[in-house]
């Protein structure tokens, strides 16, 4: 048996993940810890334990990853939305995480990015896919050139225009260079292997993953809050509260009130606080929970 058959048998029961190495690592690591999934990295570094049995991880660069996705021998992994769209690749988007959000942009020195339709001008960039489809679109007169990382500094000697992520903007303005177009936004997702959905066994297992990893983004847009009120102003305080589904309400001892708790947004909590208390709410806890499942 060849390693390829080996890697695609069918009748393999573990499920095959990838996490991503670099920049992204940290929050994928501290995501899956917080549903209770926790990465080890022992001596073998590329091949991390990880807490759910049957489940086989790799520690892989992100492009690897979209790469080994597309052709089915992992099933289930992290990657940037940046370079599923750079190899066009065929994945299943599970997860927006909403972790390591970049842009991807095209960058000059502010000399050159007056001017970059007068002339040929060279293009430096990992991107070359994206980086194409941003000339044409632009009607560029190009050459691309391909870089190996560290692109930030090839203009001017090197290059005119780079074509790169970029999260605060603060390298690129280290290095002199202004924006001159956005190309696309990205974010670390986690993708399926359409052959591995195919699978009853394998979509299950990927299911639960999904399940586990979406509930820790979920708590993370929310707070749970909690207060007393008497009977009299039990719906007005309701009525302000942008539950999930309805608060949950539970009588005092003694009949002297409820008891109201509700998961809100954790962006809308400096307009909820006061108006609970205006409408006669007391004893307010807010608390962040650890997992939340609709």
């Amino acid at each position: 048996m060849s390693i390829a058959d080996r890697a695609d048998r069918s009748d393999r029961n573990e499920l095959r993940l990838a996490l991503p190495k670099g920049r992204m690592q940290d929050g994928v690591f501290k995501l899956l810890a917080d549903a209770g999934m926790p990465v080890r990295v022992g001596p073998r570094a590329y091949r991390p334990a990880f807490s759910l049995p049957n489940v086989e991880a790799k520690l892989l660069k992100p492009q690897s990853i979209v790469e080994m996705l597309h052709n089915g021998s992992r099933d289930v992994g992290f990657a940037g939305a940046d370079w599923v769209a750079e190899l066009g690749a065929d994945l299943v988007e599970l997860v927006d995480t909403g972790c390591d959000p970049v842009r991807v942009v095209a960058a000059a020195p502010p000399e050159i990015a007056a001017k970059l339709e007068s002339r040929p001008i060279r293009v430096a960039s990992e991107y070359e896919r994206l980086t194409a489809q941003w000339i044409q679109r632009r009607g560029l007169d190009a050459r691309f050139v391909r870089s190996f990382g560290a692109t930030e500094v090839f203009p001017p000697e090197d290059a005119d225009c780079i074509v790169d992520n970029a999260a605060s903007g603060a390298t690129l303005a280290v290095n002199g260079l202004v924006v001159v177009d956005e190309l696309m936004t990205s974010t670390t997702r986690l993708y399926a292997s359409r052959a591995a959905l195919d699978r009853p066994e394998l979509r299950t297992r990927i299911e639960d993953l999904t399940l586990l990893v979406r509930s820790v983004i979920e708590a993370r847009s929310r707070v749970m809050i909690e207060l007393n009120v008497a009977a009299g102003e039990l719906e007005a305080v309701v009525a302000i509260l942008p539950c999930m589904r309805e608060a949950t309400i539970a009588p005092l001892h003694g009949n002297g009130g409820f008891s109201v708790r509700a998961a809100v947004p954790r962006a809308e909590l400096p307009r909820i606080v006061p108006a609970v208390k205006a409408r006669g709410g007391t004893d307010v806890v807010v608390f962040s929970p650890a997992q939340i499942v609709p």
